[in-house]
Formats: C-alpha cells, structure tokens, sequence
C-alpha cells in the first residue's frame, strides 16, 4: 500500500517542514562549520593539539548524545500535546527536562574534572595527547551544564515549532565562540595566548551566553508556551515515569550510539594521531552536508508527532512517506557535493602530503556511505520514535552498533591491519542492514502510537 499526501495535506507538510526543517539546518551548519573552523585553527597550532581536542570532544559528544536522547524521547509527548495545544502539559514536560538535565550534566562536569586523564587514555595512549587533553576537558567540562539546560530549551522550541530567534541566538552563540576561539588560541588583539586552554575557555563563555540570552528571550514573550513559573514546572510522579518510559529507551540508544562511536574512535586512534586527527576532520566535515538531513529529521518527528497528538494516524504515515522521498532525492545531490568537494576541503587544512590524501580517501568512503546512513537516520530519529517506537530503535540501535559496528572496526584495525578508509567502510556496513531492518517495521505501522488522550476525547 503506498501512502500518499492530498494536496492540500502535501502543501501543509511541506510549510512546517520549511518552518521547522530550515531553522534546524541553519542550526547545524553553522554549528558544523565553526566546529571545522576550530579544527582549522587548532589543527594549525599541532596535529596533537587536534588530536587531543578531538579525543576530549568523544567525552563531550557521548555526553550530548544522552541529553539528545533524552529531550527527544521527552519531545515526543511535546509534540503530541502541542497537536492539542496543551501547554500546561507541556510546561510540566519542561520541568522533567530541566530537572534529569542538570542532574545529568553535573555528574558529567564532575566525572570530567576529576578523571580527564583516565577519560582521555580511553582514546589515545600517547602522552603528549592526554596531557593536552587534559589542560582542555578540565575547562570545557564546565561548559556541559550550561548547555544541557539551552538543549533543554532548544528542544522543546522545536517541538512547538518556534524556532527562529532560538537560532539566532545559538548562531550568535557560535559565533563568539569562534571569534574567542581565534582571540585566545593565537593571542590576538591583546589576548593571550592560550592555545587549546584557549579553546576550551572560549567554549564556556560561548555556553554561558547561549544559555542566559534562551532563557532571557523565552521570558521576555508574554504567552509563549515554555514561559513557566515553578509552579508549572512542577509535575506529577506518575507524569514523570510515563515519559521516563518514552525516553529512556532513546537515552540508552543515544548514549550507546555515542558510546560505539567513541569506541570506533578508539580503534581509529590505533593507527596514529595522524588517522585520529583526519577521522576527526572528516567526520566533522561529513556531518556538515548532513545538516540538510538534520533538519528533515527533525521536521518530520515534530510533523508526525503533532499528526498522530491529534489521532490522525493515516496522516502521520502518508507524512512519514513523503519525509522518505525528500531523504532519497537528498543522498544523490548531497554525496554528489562531498565527492566534488573533497579536494578544496582537504587542501584548506594545509597538512602534509600523506594526511591530505589519507584525508581525502575517507571523505570518499563517507561520502557512499551517506545514503544508507541518513536513511537509518530518518527512518529512526524522524519517524519511528516520533510514534513513540523508541524501545523497537534502542534494540536495532544497540544490536548495530555495539554487536556490528564496533567489532567491525576493531577487526579491521587489529586482524586485517587495514589503512583507516578501508575500516571505516567496514564500519558503513552495517548501517545498511539497520535500514532492512527499520524499513520493515515502518511499512508494518507497528511504530503508530497516540500518547495523548486524543482519542479518548474523540470517542467521548
């Protein structure tokens, strides 16, 4: 049965895709392309200067993945509740978020503080590395707490679709990061020279800024649906391991996901800080023509999940077919660009001739790679756990990458002593039988949940 949207059903889809969709991608290509900026600059002070930030980033990444794991699963009760337009809900989903957000993020900040140099010894064995990384987490790990209460606020703007000053704000963010960045790693106009304490320190002041102008503009609003006294915030016990139910599952995806990756990240780190420095770029670099595909994701989970908050489920799933097309149509065009552009992004970061080249073969790998892994990214992230799926996406999700994935690349890096491009088309592998996997089960609808009590009213 092919699930198709009306006319009027498509040009509405596609006004919420763009109100939600390009925000999310201006989000995260600014984001990205200041990440390769810094890359830029600490890769210009030392390959183990990079190699250290980039080891010290896992900690941060698997650290955000949670919190992304976390208001995500969180959001799809949002969602739904903002197909009803139910804001006292959604203030008490708010609080939820705020209170298991900082509790996770100081735990993070004082597991980062306190055992760097353990952290940064899972990543790489050199000690140049690790002392590096070290002068940089103890500053950086304070930034976490800021910026898991704006993903708080973030997240929760996306899912009442009011996105547009949040990303001015997290561009503007960004952008003084980056400008504190050049300040303070180089020592320009009268800055010291902090190189990779630099770095870090111009992470916090950013994170802190990102953090009070969100709130200040979310307050500011005389009705906007996140502006809450405590008493709203406040929310029942029973409320609150209803959405632990929903969550947690993406949280243990999520983390686990983080988890694998910076385990991949450990076997790449094998073959050198030179194989740990290019995998870091070429990551970063990949992710920046995968923001596109952010957006949709994100688009199409607020879309359906506002669908199926008012009961409509065969609207929810004639949206999540069109979500498919538009993610089809996008892998040609973006590989196309990463294969066109791999060159001139290679040759910018000015490393030698044998990194350059190194770099040049795993954007390649990447790049082929895009297609199965943004398909398994919407069919989970944009359309399975916007029906309340999570438990089936933490199953496929922890089976792929921790039982295939990460085996996978040890096995190239320690068995087959493969060069880096070859493991990490290894790794891409399995991403293709993810998709097998969670395309049956969105063909089967098994993944439709209304966690609202829509229906109920409806039937009443």
């Amino acid at each position: 049965m092919e699930f198709r949207l009306s006319g009027s059903d498509r040009s509405a889809f596609y006004r919420k895709m763009v109100r939600v969709g390009i925000p999310v991608v201006i989000q995260n290509i600014i984001s990205i392309g200041l990440n390769i900026i810094d890359t830029l600059m600490i890769g210009r002070v030392g390959v183990d200067e990079l190699a250290a930030v980039g080891s010290a980033n896992q900690y941060y990444f698997i650290f955000s993945m949670a919190c992304f794991g976390f208001y995500s699963g969180a959001a799809v009760y949002t969602s739904q509740y903002w197909g009803l337009r139910d804001v006292k809900s959604i203030r008490k989903i708010l609080g939820i978020d705020y209170v298991v957000g900082f509790i996770l993020a100081a735990a993070t900040v004082v597991a980062g503080f306190l055992f760097a140099p353990q952290i940064l010894w899972i990543f790489s064995r050199e000690a140049n590395v690790i002392q590096l990384g070290t002068a940089y987490l103890r500053i950086a790990c304070f930034s976490y707490l800021f910026a898991g209460m704006s993903y708080a606020v973030s997240y929760n703007c996306r899912a009442i679709q009011n996105l547009k000053i949040p990303t001015l704000i997290n561009g503007f963010a960004i952008f003084v990061n980056a400008g504190l960045n050049y300040c303070l790693i180089y020592g320009k106009f009268g800055f010291p020279m902090l190189s990779i304490r630099g770095a870090a320190i111009a992470t916090l002041i950013a994170r802190v800024l990102e953090f009070v102008l969100l709130v200040a503009f979310v307050y500011s609003q005389k009705e906007h649906p996140l502006k809450a006294t405590p008493a709203e915030l406040r929310f029942e016990r029973s409320q609150f391991f209803k959405v632990l139910k929903t969550a947690m599952p993406v949280v243990a995806s999520e983390s686990i996901w983080a988890l694998s990756v910076a385990l991949i990240y450990v076997a790449y780190g094998m073959l050198g800080a030179a194989a740990l420095a290019v995998s870091q770029v070429a990551n970063v670099v990949s992710e920046f023509f995968q923001s596109v595909f952010f957006g949709v994701g994100n688009a199409s989970s607020v879309i359906i999940g506002e669908s199926l908050g008012r009961a409509q489920r065969d609207l929810a799933r004639r949206q999540a077919s069109e979500s498919l097309k538009i993610t089809m149509g996008l892998n040609v065009v973006m590989t196309l660009v990463i294969l066109f552009m791999r060159g001139p992004v290679a040759a910018v970061y000015g490393f030698d001739a044998d990194t350059t080249q190194l770099l040049m073969s795993v954007l390649f790998v990447l790049a082929i790679a895009m297609t199965p892994k943004m398909l398994c990214y919407i069919l989970i992230c944009g359309i399975l756990r916007a029906g309340g799926d999570t438990t089936f996406c933490m199953v496929v999700d922890t089976i792929g990458n921790v039982l295939v994935q990460v085996p996978l690349a040890f096995l190239g890096v320690l068995v087959f002593a493969w060069p880096l491009p070859w493991v990490a088309a290894l790794v891409a592998m399995a991403e293709g039988i993810k998709d097998i996997v969670c395309y049956w089960r969105y063909r089967s609808g098994q993944w439709i949940n209304v966690l609202t009590d829509a229906e109920s009213v409806q039937s009443a």
